[in-house]
């Protein structure tokens, strides 16, 4: 348990987020329009998401497969009847004066997500309820000094709301769940993920309580657009708290806004209550009602998800959990080692991957679709090694030429002349070089001193351009030196 130590005691934070993920889908949640990223102002706007009179919402079936997936992938409760009801509230972004949300009857119901943490340990964090609705437009404050312009290209996109209970305790059990729920929507194709885009958000509901007692009074931190931004804000408003509690002061619910520029929020309004919008079904549309046939088709399509991808990994790669958890953070990431590994040595092929190959990969910013070298190049590479053509070193030198030129690893060895000795007689006249010209270490050696051999291996490495076979160096030292 996560604590703050303040001048009166200890406190405990107490964390629920809830994320806003737009639906991967070509059509937004009740009309036909385009949802494509960085259109043009206001061309991606039907009759439907103006709110022009007359105009009725007709519901875009691949949205509702994509929540039920999305409730699938977190282990969640589909609930074959949800119903959709009207949110009430005014913003000049949102032309119909209301937002179609769900309220009593979500589409999906609990469910959990298994956090891993920086210390090897894991946490389950619950999932209160998965809900679609639709998005509203946009207010643009800074084209004119005068006036607010209003693009209403994201009125209507679909948004699963995916609320998590109160479970969450630091900064860094937040930034768990939001990497480990971002993998599983992108692992589904359900949410890109990409948060500097908007399509996918956060609000933090933050309070402070001592250790065992009751629930304090939270607090909201609305749309924060970036993991590093949530686990600040949530630094930010316990300190805020904090200091208010130690003073003997209460905490306000209310709404407040985040600016990742300076570190601070501030107060936007007092916190609304459900009963404050109004909530009532929408008159426009039925209940949804599904069919259990219909979910069970849709959970036998779901792909490998990462906590089964990284048990798997342990398993049949016989990776460490951490090694695995990296792998398979990322999904693209997963299918390049797996490429690799492919009839190879799992260890080996993770230790690449994660270690050089990461390295260069970082330092050429680029991706693992626009690499220079790709899962087969490195592949190739490490049967070089693996077949004792290539040394550990040469191997490293080999890989960075690799990422210069694009080569393969064959066609650099050749091109180098950089392929490994493992001629007896040739590494023998080397050895025996080396030993008549360095002969206390010789006789250290000899002696049993164990540091000296590896003094004398690197000097015939040296001698050899790196050259020779490590193991056949070590067998033919102590072959000359009657050991």
């Amino acid at each position: 348990m996560a604590l703050i130590e303040g001048k009166t005691g200890p406190w405990e934070m107490v964390i629920g987020l809830e994320v806003h993920a737009q639906v991967v889908s070509n059509a937004k949640l009740f009309s036909g329009a385009a949802t494509a990223f960085g259109a043009e102002p206001n061309t991606q706007v039907s009759l439907v998401d103006a709110a022009m009179p007359g105009m009725l919402p007709v519901l875009n079936g691949e949205c509702v497969a994509q929540a039920v997936r999305t409730g699938l992938g977190l282990k969640a409760k589909i609930n074959l009847r949800s119903v959709f009801e009207r949110k009430n509230y005014f913003y000049p972004d949102l032309p119909a004066g209301y937002q179609i949300s769900q309220y009593k009857e979500p589409i999906v119901g609990e469910g959990t997500i298994s956090i891993d943490l920086a210390d090897g340990s894991s946490r389950e964090i619950g999932i209160e309820r998965l809900h679609l609705e639709q998005d509203a437009g946009k207010s643009l404050h800074d084209q004119n000094p005068n006036a607010t312009y209003i693009d209403l290209n994201r009125a209507g996109v679909a948004l699963m709301e995916i609320v998590s209970k109160p479970d969450l305790r630091s900064p860094e059990e937040a930034g768990a769940y939001l990497r480990k729920l971002r993998a599983i929507l992108r692992y589904l194709g359900t949410c890109d993920g990409n948060m500097e885009e908007g399509s996918m958000r956060a609000d933090v509901n933050l309070s402070l309580r001592r250790p065992g007692a009751p629930l304090g009074t939270r607090t909201e931190t609305k749309n924060v657009n970036s993991i590093r931004f949530v686990q600040q804000a949530i630094e930010y408003e316990a300190r805020r708290q904090l200091e208010i509690l130690e003073e003997g002061g209460s905490i306000v619910q209310e709404t407040r806004l985040f600016d990742g520029t300076t570190g601070r929020s501030r107060s936007l309004r007092s916190k609304e209550e459900a009963h404050d919008y109004r909530y009532f079904p929408d008159p426009d549309l039925l209940p949804l009602e599904l069919e259990q046939g219909w979910v069970d088709e849709l959970a036998r399509h779901l792909p490998e998800l990462p906590d089964e991808k990284r048990a798997r990994f342990v398993e049949q790669y016989k990776l460490t959990p951490y090694e695995a958890g990296v792998l398979v953070a990322d999904q693209e990431t997963g299918v390049f080692f797996e490429a690799v590994a492919k009839g190879r040595d799992g260890k080996t092929a993770a230790a690449w991957v994660m270690g050089d190959y990461f390295a260069f990969l970082n330092k050429s910013g680029g991706t693992l679709a626009d690499a220079k070298v790709d899962a087969a190049k490195l592949g190739g590479l490490l049967d070089l090694l693996a077949d004792g053509t290539l040394s550990g070193r040469l191997a490293k030198e080999v890989h960075e030429e690799m990422w210069t030129t694009g080569e393969s690893a064959a066609q650099v060895v050749e091109r180098k002349g950089l392929k490994q000795v493992s001629d007896a007689g040739a590494i023998g006249a080397i050895v025996a070089e080396v030993l008549a010209k360095n002969p206390d270490q010789a006789q250290q050696m000899k002696d049993g001193n164990p540091k000296v051999v590896g003094w004398l291996v690197g000097q015939v490495m040296k001698a050899s351009q790196g050259k020779a076979n490590p193991a056949m160096v070590n067998k033919l030292l102590k072959e000359q030196l009657g050991l």
